[in-house]
């Protein structure tokens, strides 16, 4: 019995509540319907019947409705309830006896006189609004009731008509001539294939080199038409009924019409823009190519890419054009051909893919020879084509070069090729050499390490030989020499098993007999002089830098024998020294030259050291120099605009003067963007004409003019006021707000 009365509760509140949704969606649909025969706009009708029925809701509050409030109005409303409705909310075994019997008697007469009540609410109420307001919107809309109570206002045209406006007319019974017809014809250059396209729409937008055709129909006979564009009068020619003007645009800017009536009346209309692109150059991609290519002698030298060009209005040639260098050093040769692409080339598509094949052999180089090349390809413009170029390319057939071994302990030392290792490189291949020390036998990482201590050699001979020191005889500083660790009389347990590189005697073509001799003999004086001759004094360096190359051919003498001791990671400390060590030197070396010098005047001996002064005469200029101030017409309209606006002063002679130079530096500006202030050039000239102008608008123009002036470029100076990062950020929104 409980769950059966609770269920007839429920019930009875779905009802009630759907009743009062249905109140507030009838609020709702009134209000939109009505606004939309106001206006025909739907979807300020959907706004209205969302506000409206939000409105409603929240004064009928239909989600406040809830089970206790629904058994409290049954309670009320039917006298078989006996105000014991609340019984079916409450759990049975909470019940009395007396209770649970009082609860079985009401639920046998409640289900049916349940159904006879009706909800509380307003539907009616809702009902006849709702009518109410759609008929009204109804009726206002048939009878066209609306346009009744607005102010008369001018007649509505579409929005590429040309208005035209009467200038200083005092006759205004005199209707004036009206503008019937117009077009705009543009014809693009042959060259671009597009066909001439005719529009009602005044803005123009056109290639750089367009010709325009502009045609003006009136209801009546005028003195002249002519078209005004950048302060210039173009008189406009009748024919066949129509005004017509012709003009080859080739910069962007503004322009209006103007005529005169048989009356003697002007009329000037509104300024358009004439917004001018040009035509870009071609764009080229090459695809399946590295900006640097090289081969070896015995390899298939070929190279082939595909080139992709793209162009706005059509591609009239490509081609390749490739340099061979041959030779080096002052006897290098150069040879420029044009090389033509594999593909056909359709003159005037706007996107070609070329492919190119290039035979190295065919070009008849050699080992040694360079190739360099780009392509170079040009459009279809009129009279001066738009040549584009891609990047240069390189390629490079390797130089034969020979290497001979001379095995020396089961291990080959390669001798150095004409060039040689800087000591980065020599850093760069040492570390490289230990990162793959797991992956080399050692042999291999022995004859490498070997080779590098070879190259460092090399390199410590080329530095040897600035130092004057001409022979692979070593170093003669003692504290930092390898040999002067050795003591004299130790014997090399390895002296008989290897090759001395390095000694004195290293291939025993001196008699170690004669080298007593000479010893013997040497000048007991000689440290003592500066000769000049000898090849140790024969050095363009001075003293200190002398010493630092000293020190780092000595770290490169340790460098070497850890590399020949196949020791690598123990030599690199040694390395990075003597690099330090050169960079130093040159940085040491380095001559700055000023580019500019004061030359004196020749000094007169006669005059020379007399201590007169009586003709001696000094010479000082001053001058001061204004800058001329920018957009000085522009601030001065603004200011006028603001005495007008707030003192609602008549605009005279002298200020309509210079409200036109204002046009005219507003015009300079806005050349580059004609679109972005072209609404504040065409009021301003309103306002510049003597047209009647509202405060509105005026202020519309100066907030224009004050855009459009640009932000002075910031100088430095110097400020006693300190201004934190705060102060700055505040200081900052304040200008961007202004």
């Amino acid at each position: 019995m409980r769950s059966e009365g609770k269920n007839i509760l429920v019930r009875f509140l779905k009802r009630w509540q759907s009743m009062l949704v249905l109140e507030t969606l009838l609020y709702g649909l009134g209000a939109s319907v009505m606004i939309y025969f106001l206006n025909q706009n739907l979807l300020i009708s959907i706004i209205v019947f969302l506000l409206t029925t939000a409105i409603a809701s929240l004064f009928i509050k239909p989600w406040k409705v809830n089970l206790q409030s629904t058994s409290s109005f049954l309670d009320f409303k039917l006298e078989s309830a006996e105000y014991s409705s609340g019984l079916f909310l409450a759990s049975w075994d909470t019940l009395s006896d007396l209770a649970k019997l009082q609860q079985i008697k009401v639920s046998k007469k409640f289900e049916d006189s349940v159904k006879a009540v009706r909800p509380p609410g307003h539907l009616s109420r809702s009902i006849i609004t709702s009518s109410v307001l759609i008929l009204a919107g109804f009726l206002v809309y048939h009878f066209n009731l609306i346009n009744y109570f607005q102010s008369p206002t001018e007649p509505n045209v579409p929005a590429n008509t040309v208005i035209f406006k009467t200038k200083d007319s005092t006759n205004t019974d005199i209707k004036p001539p009206k503008l019937i017809d117009q077009w705009v014809t543009i014809r693009y250059p042959k060259y671009t294939n597009i066909k001439s396209f005719t529009t009602s729409k005044m803005n123009i937008k056109a290639l750089e080199g367009s010709q325009v055709h502009w045609k003006l129909k009136f209801d009546s006979d005028m003195k002249r038409v002519f078209m005004e564009s950048m302060s210039n009068d173009y008189p406009m020619i009748l024919h066949e009924q129509f005004y017509r003007k012709k003009k080859t645009v080739t910069n962007s800017g503004f322009y209006n019409f103007k005529f005169e009536d048989v009356q003697g009346t002007m009329h000037s209309s509104d300024l358009y823009a004439i917004d001018v692109f040009k035509d870009e150059p071609p764009e080229i991609k090459l695809q399946g190519l590295k900006q640097f290519t090289s081969f070896n002698y015995d390899d298939e030298k070929i190279l082939q890419f595909n080139s992709i060009i793209i162009d706005d209005f059509g591609i009239a040639q490509a081609h390749i054009i490739a340099t061979v260098s041959k030779g080096s050093g002052e006897s290098v040769k150069f040879r420029e051909e044009k090389l033509s692409f594999d593909s056909k080339i359709d003159k005037g598509s706007k996107k070609l893919t070329l492919f190119k094949k290039i035979h190295l052999d065919d070009m008849k180089m050699e080992p040694g020879d360079e190739l360099y090349f780009y392509v170079e390809t040009s459009d279809l413009k009129e009279p001066e084509k738009n040549v584009s170029r891609s990047e240069t390319y390189f390629a490079v057939i390797k130089d034969t070069t020979s290497y001979e071994f001379g095995i020396e302990g089961t291990l080959g030392v390669n001798r150095m090729p004409d060039y040689f290792r800087s000591q980065r490189q020599l850093i760069i291949d040492t570390e490289k050499l230990i990162r793959e020390r797991k992956k080399l036998t050692k042999e291999e990482f022995n004859f490498k390490s070997n080779g590098l201590g070879f190259d460092q050699k090399t390199l410590r001979l080329k530095y040897g030989e600035f130092m004057g020191v001409e022979s692979d005889s070593g170093l003669d500083i003692q504290e930092e020499s390898p040999e002067a660790e050795i003591a004299p009389d130790s014997e090399d347990p390895l002296a008989e098993y290897t090759h001395d590189h390095d000694g004195d005697n290293e291939h025993n073509l001196v008699d170690t007999k004669d080298q007593e001799k000479n010893k013997a003999s040497k000048n007991p004086l000689q440290e003592f002089m500066h000769e000049h001759e000898d090849s140790e004094m024969a050095t363009q360096f001075e003293e200190s830098l002398k010493a630092k190359m000293y020190k780092a051919m000595s770290e490169m003498w340790d460098a070497e024998l850890y590399l020949r001791l196949y020791e690598p990671k123990k030599s690199l400390p040694y390395q990075y020294k003597a690099l330090k060590l050169i960079q130093d030197i040159k940085n040491h070396a380095r001559i700055y030259v000023h580019r500019i010098g004061f030359d004196p005047p020749p000094i007169k001996e006669d005059k020379r050291l007399t201590g007169k002064l009586d003709k001696v005469s000094s010479y000082r200029k001053s001058e001061d120099v204004k800058e001329k101030e920018a957009f000085l017409n522009i601030k001065l309209a603004i200011l006028k605009l603001e005495e007008i606006i707030s003192k609602n002063v008549t605009i005279s002679e002298n200020d309509k003067e210079l409200f036109k130079k204002a046009t005219t530096e507003l015009s300079e500006i806005a050349i580059e963007f004609p679109g972005k202030h072209l609404k504040t050039l065409q009021q301003l000239k309103r306002i510049a004409e003597g047209i009647k102008t509202s405060k509105k608008a005026m202020t519309e123009v100066r907030q224009g003019l004050l855009l459009a002036i640009p932000k002075p470029d910031s100088n430095p100076t110097k400020t006693d006021l300190f201004l934190n990062n705060i102060d700055r950020l505040l200081l900052k929104e304040l200008d961007l707000h202004d």
